[in-house]
C-alpha cells in the first residue's frame, strides 16, 4: 500500500456522490479526508406532503386501529409527521403510532422513530425489505391492518405479498423519486466511470443505481464493467447494494448504514489500491488522479496519468507507442502518446523517470 503520512488518506482519489438530499454532508466528509468530489445527483426527492394521497392515507391510519406500521426511512417519518401537523392531524397520528407495533427498517429509520418519542418494536439486522416481509408473514397478517410507508417508489411486491396473506394494506406515499432537473452531471459521471476517471461512486439509495444505468443508455454495459473491475461501488447498505449485486458488481459496504461509516470504509479501501514503485531512486505512488513523488503530491491530467498507470502495470518493461495509445482516450494518435509522455515527465518533476528506448517505446526506470 502506498501511503504518504503527511497527506490525507483520500488525497489523490476522485469520489462521485450520487445522493441528492445529503450530498453536501457526504461531500464535506470526503473532502475533509482529501478526496476530489464529483457531484452528480442521480435522483431528486419530490415531497408528497401536500398531496391528497398522503392525506387520505393519514386519515385511513387515524380512523381505525392499526396492527403494524412499517417505517422504511427516517426522512419519510419526519415528513409524514410534519404533514400531519399542517393538517391538524398530528395528535391523532402520534397517538396511533404510539399504540401500534412499529416495524422499522434500518438504523436511520430507527433513529427517527426514537427521536420522535415513539417505541420501535422490531428491526431487521440486515436493513432488508425481504427480512421485514418475512418477519411480518411469519407473525401472521391475515385480517390485520398494516400501514406501509413507501420509500420513494411503489413497493408493489411487498404490498402484494401482504395482501395475498390476507392483510389490509395502507400505502403511505410521503415522497417520491424523480429524475434530476439537470441531467448533465449524471451523464458526465457515466463518461467518467466508463473511462476510469473516478475511483469510486457512492450510492445511498437503490433507485439511484437504476437512474445511473438509465442515464448511461447504450453505455450501461461499459459502466457496469468499470464498476466490476477498477471503479469502486460504495453503497450505504444492503438494500442500496442489491441492484448492483444482482448485476454481479462487487460492492463496498460499511458495517453500519451511516455516511460517516461509508466514508471511513472508503478511507480504508482506496489507499490499499494505490501502488508504490521505486523509479530512478525515487519513491512514486500512484493514487487515483495523482502521483506522490517522494511524499509530494503531483496531480496529473488524465492522459499522462493513464500512461503512468500503464507503464507501472509492467514495471521496467518497454511498451510501444501502440500499446500506450490503447490507454488514451479514443481518437488519440501516436503524437498524443508523445505529448502525454512529455506532460508526464513534467508533471512528476523530471525526465529521468520515463526512459525513451529508441525505435521501441518507453519504460519506467524501475530499480
Amino acid at each position: 500500500m502506498g501511503y504518504a503520512p503527511d497527506l490525507e488518506p483520500l488525497t489523490g482519489f476522485t469520489v462521485a456522490v450520487t445522493a441528492d438530499r445529503r450530498r453536501d454532508e457526504l461531500a464535506t466528509l470526503l473532502r475533509q479526508r482529501g478526496a476530489r468530489v464529483v457531484l452528480a445527483p442521480a435522483l431528486r426527492i419530490v415531497p408528497g406532503v401536500d398531496g391528497p394521497e398522503l392525506r387520505r392515507a393519514t386519515l385511513a391510519c387515524t380512523s381505525a386501529p392499526l396492527d403494524a406500521v412499517v417505517v422504511t426511512t427516517g426522512t419519510g417519518l419526519r415528513d409524514w409527521l410534519a404533514a400531519a401537523e399542517d393538517w391538524g392531524l398530528a395528535d391523532p397520528l402520534r397517538s396511533r403510532l404510539a399504540t401500534t407495533r412499529l416495524v422499522v427498517r434500518g438504523p436511520a429509520a430507527r433513529t427517527a422513530v426514537r427521536a420522535a418519542g415513539l417505541p420501535d418494536a422490531w428491526s431487521p439486522a440486515s436493513d432488508s425489505d425481504d427480512d421485514v416481509l418475512d418477519q411480518l408473514l411469519s407473525d401472521g397478517v391475515a385480517g390485520k391492518r398494516i400501514a406501509l410507508q413507501l420509500d420513494g417508489e411503489p413497493q408493489s411486491e411487498f404490498s402484494a405479498a401482504l395482501r395475498a396473506a390476507g392483510a389490509y394494506v395502507i400505502e403511505v406515499p410521503v415522497y417520491r423519486w424523480a429524475p434530476p432537473l439537470d441531467p448533465a452531471p449524471l451523464h458526465r459521471l457515466v463518461d467518467l466511470t466508463v473511462n476510469r476517471l473516478v475511483d469510486a461512486v457512492t450510492f445511498t439509495s437503490a433507485p439511484a443505481v437504476g437512474s445511473l444505468l438509465r442515464a448511461a443508455g447504450p453505455a450501461a454495459d461499459a459502466a457496469l464493467h468499470a464498476l466490476r473491475t477498477e471503479v469502486v461501488a460504495a453503497c450505504l447498505g444492503p438494500l442500496t447494494a442489491a441492484p448492483l449485486r444482482d448485476r454481479q458488481v462487487p460492492v463496498l459496504q460499511p458495517p453500519r448504514a451511516r455516511l460517516s461509516d461509508l466514508v471511513r470504509t472508503l478511507t480504508d479501501e482506496l489507499p490499499r489500491r494505490s501502488r508504490t514503485l521505486c523509479v530512478a531512486g525515487t519513491s512514486i505512488t500512484l493514487r487515483g488522479h495523482a502521483a506522490v513523488v517522494n511524499g509530494v503530491l503531483r496531480p496529473l491530467a488524465p492522459a499522462p496519468m493513464a500512461v503512468l498507470r500503464t507503464l507501472a502495470e509492467r514495471p521496467g518493461r518497454v511498451l510501444s507507442r501502440t500499446a500506450l495509445l490503447r490507454a488514451l482516450p479514443r481518437g488519440a494518435d501516436e503524437h498524443a502518446v508523445e505529448m502525454a509522455v512529455a506532460r508526464l515527465r513534467a508533471g512528476i518533476g523530471g525526465s529521468g523517470y520515463v526512459q525513451t528506448v529508441v525505435k521501441r517505446g518507453y519504460r519506467l526506470r524501475v530499480d
